[in-house]
């Protein structure tokens, strides 16, 4: 039995992660966490995800988890995770983190932690997704620099950061497979007389409105040609046992810095 605390358990990729949890029998939720102004602290999280009381309430703290955890999975927002990080590695807590918008510092920071304790960091937990991540390195290699690049994305319209963090995962799977460097030839608007699409342009575009759960394109135009490679969430289940996969992997795994391609062997 492993014994999990799901951070950000009031949000929508929370609650979907609880209720799947609770479904599994080799998981046990023993603590729940949210910012500490919340107005659900204190509240079941297994009402607030809509599956009836589980009797693990919303804590503010982690400190506030008396249980000892094997895994925590943060779906929060950066700040909280890369305090997260530093409280796992200093109570020898295995974690999972699906938070997006980390900042290259913050990167760096859970890689220390990393040293103590293994981490798993991903901005997509879904399968489909870190399958199409290895299948577009191959693509990218054989269509070279021939072929133009750009990466289409959609999510809802409460989205906070853009291009979502799996768009960037692409473009960065993409540009290495291409020898480029994403800082420099990254496009992330066009607007007005631009010129020519440059040979080495990856273009980012973003798309915010409704409840698109998520949807990413990479589209490789050729002349007379092109091929377009797509994948559309239709439910953050998804998402939410790609999570629970990963935590399960990961309590098993040394110190380190892992991701789901790492997971899923795809490596």
């Amino acid at each position: 039995m492993l014994n999990l605390i799901v951070s950000g358990a009031a949000g929508r990729m929370g609650g979907r992660i609880i209720t799947l949890a609770n479904d599994n029998k080799e998981l046990k939720i023993i603590g729940a966490l949210e910012r500490r102004d919340h107005p659900k602290i204190g509240s079941d999280a297994g009402e607030n995800a809509g599956i009836g009381k589980i009797n693990v309430a919303l804590a503010g703290n982690i400190n506030d988890i008396k249980a000892k955890a094997d895994v925590l999975i943060d779906f929060s927002e950066p700040a909280t995770t890369v305090e997260l990080a530093k409280t796992a590695s200093d109570k020898g807590i295995a974690i999972v983190i699906g938070t997006t918008g980390l900042s290259a510092e913050a990167v760096e920071t859970i890689k220390s932690c990393s040293r103590k304790i293994p981490c798993v960091v991903a901005p997509n937990m879904s399968v489909g997704v870190n399958l199409l991540l290895k299948v577009l390195k191959d693509v990218a290699r054989v269509l070279g620099d021939d072929y133009d690049v750009e990466v289409i994305e959609a999510h809802h319209r409460l989205k906070k950061d853009a291009p979502s963090g799996t768009a960037l995962r692409i473009a960065h799977v993409l540009a290495d497979a291409l020898n480029r460097n994403l800082e420099e030839t990254a496009v992330y608007t066009r607007k007005g007389i631009i010129g020519e699409r440059t040979k080495k342009e990856i273009g980012m575009q973003t798309i915010r409105a409704g409840d698109i759960v998520g949807e990413h394109t990479v589209l490789f135009g050729g002349i007379g040609e092109r091929i377009e490679i797509t994948h559309k969430a239709s439910s953050r289940d998804t998402f939410a046992g790609g999570a629970l996969k990963a935590a399960l992997w990961v309590r098993k795994q040394p110190p380190g810095f892992y991701d789901m391609q790492d997971v899923l062997g795809l490596k």
